[in-house]
């Protein structure tokens, strides 16, 4: 497999922002256009009023706006939204003269902007059917202040559906990260580019649906600024692997090698194997240890058994050297599904960590035992593996504690892909693909809750070893693997509904999700 371009085509990564990017594009904009900034900001507004029409609010909409920008988006939306007829309960937390200068013009338009305090804020939107927030913005950073802390506590304790402009307030756009008081938003109208904050927990829990409206940026130009390494994995990455040909065969199609399984955890090397065999691969065989073989072999029809060295159900150290020699006809190995946590395991994964040269996706208790060895084992690795931790096994890799990684998630992936010098997956529903050489970071748009339950990581390991088997890059393969993996959860939970998918379902559904994408 060749390493990757220097400039790869990623037109399947839809740009996310963060707020330094979209600051540079404000300003591109602004300075280089010659699009007066009081027009960026009308424009915002009245998206954000034909946003909350859609939404029919049957009584008063309030609108709370703070001294900035998007304050001032906040001041624009209220204004059209008289002009409508909505009755309009338009909140300030500062006076006018205190808000910044398009902000402060805005406000100056409208003959009633009532200056509120904290304590009057809900007095003043009781009995609301909906409630614009337009507090903090994209600049926002930490944990809100006084006196937009109690505002925010306050807006959602009132209990109403909340549109939030671009974030919502108490949300990092650049991370998704929260650190204090942060709303919790029905829909967020994500202004010219969705934000990467809208897109990873726990921002994304606050945003609720994200509409993305345009304002009239010319982004489409060529020296317009990007949005920088961070997207949204689109389902033309579903594309991405070459198709099969008339003249094709197994070999062609690429050949996965899955090591692991213990005794109590032969599903998890089934579920793998026969994912990479749905997910394209033309030959999978599974090194398992020789005492349970005869399970696989009966669980198996597809994917081959090879015995490898046994201690007690468990693998034994001379299966790195059977596993090495498997390889030599390998395109890809999955490390570590149902791999047990024996001390003699957990050297047999860290010698195959080391010394396979192939393509390598290494889960479960494959990444367990690089945690006991230290993450740092895989960096020297000439073509970077693959890492498909969930946010404990994640912690465990990075020494530190689980809560810490699910707060900053996109900083945990990326500190543990820099560390390692590997493509970094933290699993979750919104699924985070870090390259520790590029930086490049994608994104899953998630929606499969019918992925939350056993044995679909497994699943998930066995469509990104597949895909490396066909000839993608690591980070491609990754983001395609991703992608493949959620549509699959949601088209099985069509077919049983959410809470009946069972990992088999989405092993199952995964023809469907490459021939349709969702």
């Amino acid at each position: 497999m060749s390493q990757a371009s220097e400039s790869p085509d990623r037109s399947w990564l839809k740009p996310l922002y963060t707020s330094d990017s979209m600051r540079s594009l404000d300003a591109w904009a602004i300075e280089a256009k010659g699009v007066p900034s009081l027009e960026l900001m009308e424009r915002a507004g009245s998206q954000i009023a034909r946003i909350v029409t859609t939404l029919t609010p049957n009584g008063p909409v309030g609108v709370v706006c703070g001294k900035g920008n998007n304050g001032g988006d906040g001041l624009v939306a209220a204004r059209h939204l008289r002009e409508q007829g909505f009755d309009v309960r338009l909140a300030l937390l500062w006076p006018p003269e205190d808000l910044s200068g398009d902000a402060r013009t805005n406000a100056q338009r409208l003959e009633d902007a009532e200056v509120v305090t904290v304590d009057g804020l809900k007095s003043a939107l009781d009995g609301c059917a909906l409630i614009v927030d337009a507090l903090l913005g994209t600049g926002f950073e930490a944990a809100p202040r006084a006196p937009v802390d109690a505002a925010i506590d306050a807006i959602n304790e009132l209990g109403c559906p909340v549109v939030s402009v671009d974030v919502p307030s108490g949300v990092d756009a650049s991370t998704g990260e929260v650190a204090g008081a942060c709303v919790r938003a029905r829909t967020t109208v994500a202004l010219q580019g969705g934000k990467v904050g809208l897109r990873i927990n726990p921002g994304k829990a606050h945003a609720g649906r994200v509409e993305v409206v345009d304002i009239g940026i010319p982004v489409e130009e060529p020296d317009a600024p990007g949005a920088g390494e961070v997207g949204l994995i689109d389902a033309s990455a579903l594309e991405l692997p070459a198709r099969r040909g008339t003249d094709g065969n197994k070999f062609k199609s690429g050949s996965v090698l899955v090591v692991g399984g213990s005794t109590g955890l032969t599903g998890a090397v089934c579920l793998a194997g026969e994912a990479a065999m749905r997910a394209g691969a033309g030959w999978v065989r599974a090194g398992v240890p020789s005492s349970l073989n005869e399970i696989f072999e009966i669980k198996l029809t597809e994917v081959m058994s090879l015995p490898f060295a046994d201690s007690d159900g468990h693998l034994a150290g001379a299966a790195a050297e059977q596993a090495l020699e498997a390889t030599e006809r390998a395109d890809a190995v999955a490390l570590g599904p149902g791999l047990g946590r024996t001390k003699e395991a957990f050297a047999v994964a860290r010698s195959l960590i080391e010394r396979i040269e192939c393509a390598l996706v290494v889960d479960a208790d494959g990444l367990n035992a690089l945690a006991a060895a230290g993450i740092e084992l895989a960096a020297a690795r000439e073509q970077p593996a693959i890492l498909t931790p969930h946010a404990g096994e994640l912690a465990r890799l990075l020494q530190k504690d689980s809560g810490e990684v699910e707060t900053k998630r996109l900083e945990s992936a990326r500190a543990a892909a820099e560390r390692s010098r590997s493509v970094v997956v933290l699993k979750g529903d919104d699924t985070i693909v870090v390259d520790g050489r590029s930086g490049a970071v994608g994104i899953s748009s998630g929606g499969s809750p019918g992925l939350a339950t056993a044995g679909t990581g497994d699943v998930l390991t066995g469509v990104i070893a597949a895909m490396l088997a066909r000839g993608l890059e690591p980070f491609e393969a990754a983001c395609v693997g991703v992608r493949a993996h959620a549509g699959a959860g949601r088209v099985a939970a069509e077919r049983f509904g959410a809470e009946s998918v069972i990992a088999g379902d989405v092993v199952d559904a995964l023809p469907d999700a490459l021939r349709r994408p969702t």
